[in-house]
């Protein structure tokens, strides 16, 4: 009885051991080859400029480029200030929902804001979508596994399908929201379309939080002619928040290229 009773308490012990090493890996937005490209086009420069001096000037410009994007890659981490998560929690600060129902993350990369959401919402039952493409370093069984350390896959639900064609019927979804995905959907000339498929499948009356690069002009135009484009789409409420404008967002992270142009669009259809 006492070999059957301590068994049972070293699995125990064992199991909570594993779910303490065991992390989610929700990634980082800078990869490693932003960091390596110019620092090894720098070194070549480095190597040049003992022949042509006046190169040295190039390979310090890509070291520096190299050591801004070590620093972006830190600050985005959860040991350099977790930026990247605040950015993603914004969506969900702006999801004025009730967390009764169903929701949607369009593009759900890893999972971390499925995973958020189906957290937030204990009663809500949430649908991740993405198609997973080999440019990105994820998977749906990665966003099983997330969702597993996390402590919510019986919640939540994660499936292939891109985002300018959701498989889903008009008003199926309570809420719906996205991260940092509508421009990036390459079956989709005029990004505007993928806003207002995303808007299809929320219900009337539910609400939206969508996060992307709303202040990028050539993409999405002049934000006053977008919000009256989403207005005349027939939604009850609609507003914006540039993202920059966070005070926990660092002024060297503020460059267009890095999230100067991000903004939300929130609201109720």
């Amino acid at each position: 009885m006492r070999s059957c009773a301590f068994s049972q308490f070293y699995d125990r012990k064992e199991a909570m051991d594993k779910s303490i090493r065991e992390k989610p890996d929700f990634g980082n937005w800078v990869p490693t080859k932003s960091i390596y490209i110019p620092a090894a086009i720098s070194l070549c420069f480095f190597g040049l400029s003992f022949a042509f001096p006046v190169l040295i000037v190039v390979a310090v410009v890509f070291l520096v480029v190299a050591f801004y994007f070590v620093y972006a890659r830190y600050s985005f981490s959860p040991i350099g200030g977790n930026v990247q998560a605040q950015i993603r929690e914004l969506v969900l600060a702006y999801l004025d929902w009730d967390g009764n129902g169903e929701a949607l993350d369009i593009g759900c990369g890893n999972g971390p804001l499925t995973i958020q959401l189906a957290q937030k919402y204990p009663e809500a039952s949430i649908t991740g979508i993405d198609y997973w493409g080999q440019k990105w370093e994820y998977s749906k069984n990665m966003c099983e596994r997330n969702a597993k350390i996390e402590g919510v896959a019986q919640r939540v639900n994660f499936q292939k399908a891109s985002a300018s064609t959701l498989p889903f019927e008009d008003g199926r979804f309570d809420a719906a929201i996205s991260n940092l995905v509508f421009h990036e959907v390459r079956d989709a000339k005029d990004k505007r379309a993928v806003i207002r498929e995303a808007l299809r499948v929320v219900k009337k009356g539910g609400r939206f939080a969508f996060q992307d690069l709303f202040l990028l002009k050539p993409v999405y135009g002049k934000m006053d002619d977008l919000l009256a484009t989403v207005r005349r789409w027939g939604i009850t409420k609609v507003g914006f928040v540039k993202t920059a404008d966070s005070a926990f967002i660092p002024k060297a992270l503020k460059l267009p290229f890095m999230v100067g142009t991000i903004g939300i669009l929130y609201g109720e259809k």
